[in-house]
């Protein structure tokens, strides 16, 4: 196993104040803009966490290739990132770090861990699935029930109601297992890969997913049907969504072509928020932060945006010249 040698930095951003927020943000970043092969790297990529006031704090190892990250619901001083190298994880809150997958399982574009059954973490990669069973210590491919052709995995959520119960998304559709990914069964065919499918903080049976070029779609029983979602444009990459934990009716749309689209009526109407954004063709993710509301979208290159009018008007939230390639809030440890 390779071990990585946390590296700790401090940068000062314009971030939103965490003083009083029940959730850590952690952002995964990369900070290599206009770097060249070769080069020597100054600036620290990898992963950040929000601290108080105008801080970000960089954590672990100076990595541009770290997509996301999950925890461990029981100890958050355990989370797994998904990285170009593998399924990179840390034990003791990023002091030291290590990489549990093998040379056959790299480059996973996503990780979560089930609530319910919190040994069980799940990868998506780009030839297929794989679990663990035992928090990262051994990794077994999950794959009967995806086809052959199609496998490509994008995305992978648990749903937090039930233990062993995954949507993954892929290449050729979305995938639902019920018994821990013995096997799979396809519920929504697509044109285009699934970049995302997320469950709603409020309704667990509610879940949406976002496609390259098939445009979005909705379930209401829990993943087993879906449905187009009207007024969200198919052409153009749409690589997330959201959920605002802070009002039902709210929802976000990261893309490559529409930028921001959000909906405040649970998304039966759709409106365009990308008045004050540099690129509003290059939105690469959205978040909602699950105290406040406030709306965040990374721009590729162009670094963290953020709103408190849900998109109408829009400052920087600092990172200049990054792209934030995960927003991932955690549950504060009870003090």
């Amino acid at each position: 196993m390779t071990r990585l040698i946390s590296v700790l930095a401090v940068l000062t951003v314009a971030a939103p104040a965490a003083a009083d927020s029940a959730h850590d943000l952690f952002l995964c970043v990369a900070l290599n803009k206009n770097d060249v092969v070769g080069a020597k790297l100054v600036a620290l990529n990898g992963v950040y966490v929000r601290g108080t006031g105008d801080v970000f704090q960089h954590l672990g190892s100076n990595f541009p290739g770290i997509v996301t990250l999950a925890t461990d619901p029981r100890n958050r001083r355990v989370f797994y990132m998904a990285t170009l190298n593998g399924c990179v994880q840390t034990a003791d809150g990023g002091k030291t770090w290590r990489i549990s997958t093998s040379w056959d399982m790299t480059e996973p574009k996503d990780v979560c861990v089930d609530p319910r059954a919190p040994d069980s973490v799940y990868l998506a990669l780009p030839d297929g699935i794989a679990v663990s069973p035992d928090c990262g210590a051994t990794w077994r491919r999950r794959e009967t029930g995806l086809p052959d052709r199609g496998k490509y995995a994008q995305t992978i959520e648990v749903d937090r109601t039930t233990a062993g119960r995954v949507l993954a998304g892929c290449e050729s559709g979305i995938y639902l297992t019920e018994n821990g990914a013995e096997s799979w069964r396809r519920v929504l065919p697509t044109s285009a890969t699934v970049d995302d499918v997320q469950q709603s903080p409020h309704d667990p049976q509610l879940w949406l997913a976002a496609t390259q070029s098939d445009g979005a779609h909705v379930s209401r029983d829990g993943g087993v049907t879906w449905e187009r979602i009207e007024g969200v444009p198919a052409a153009g990459a749409l690589y997330n969504l959201a959920f605002d934990a802070t009002r039902p009716e709210r929802i976000a749309i990261g893309g490559w072509s529409p930028g921001v689209l959000t909906s405040e009526d649970g998304g039966r109407t759709w409106a365009g928020r990308n008045a004050g954004l540099p690129d509003d063709q290059h939105v690469f993710k959205v978040a909602i932060d699950p105290d406040t509301g406030r709306l965040l979208a990374s721009l590729y290159q162009c670094g963290l945006y953020v709103s408190d009018d849900f998109g109408r008007t829009w400052s920087r939230g600092g990172l200049e010249g990054s792209t934030v390639y995960g927003f991932v809030f955690v549950p504060k440890a009870a003090r």
